[in-house]
């Protein structure tokens, strides 16, 4: 089974292929979501046939969650390919995560539900990287794919 991980919510945007739940391949771009996540599928769909994608849909850039979303479930449809989504704090050790200005998101839950409030960082609040997981276990992937926006309205 050969699945594909979408990381597009920070810069680098990370792209996994996964065989058998096991890294076997990295794209890593710095370019805009709607410019290089097309590019690298089109690289993708010509060496792998997919069977599973998932990416992060929360939270993050909301432009980013937004483009991925739309280009991920339209190939999700029409190639037939089972789409999931996950939470962004998975992949970089429950640290908080860019929002707007000087706030971060931060997870305030102990459990795999996330609670996201936003919030400014005292000065020692360590951040850290987004990272491709070596092996896709212990995610909390979820069939709801939709995008989930944690900011409040203003």
């Amino acid at each position: 089974m050969i699945e594909v991980l979408v990381i597009s919510i920070s810069r680098p945007l990370l792209i996994g292929i996964y065989e058998n739940k096991k890294l076997i391949k990295t794209y890593k771009d710095e370019g805009k979501t709607s410019d290089v996540l097309p590019m690298i599928f089109e690289i993708v769909f010509k060496e792998f046939n997919l069977s599973r994608i998932s990416y992060v849909n929360t939270p993050g850039s909301y432009m980013a969650i937004k483009v991925a979303y739309v280009f991920l479930k339209t190939i999700s449809i029409t190639k037939n390919i089972e789409l999931k989504a996950c939470s962004g704090f998975e992949f970089n050790q429950n640290s908080p995560i860019k929002a707007l200005g000087k706030k971060y998101f931060i997870n305030d839950s102990k459990e795999k539900e996330h609670n996201v409030k936003v919030d400014f960082l005292d000065n020692n609040t360590k951040i850290h990287d987004f990272e491709l997981p070596n092996v896709l276990e212990n995610i909390n992937f979820s069939s709801e794919t939709l995008p989930i926006y944690n900011l409040p309205a203003v």
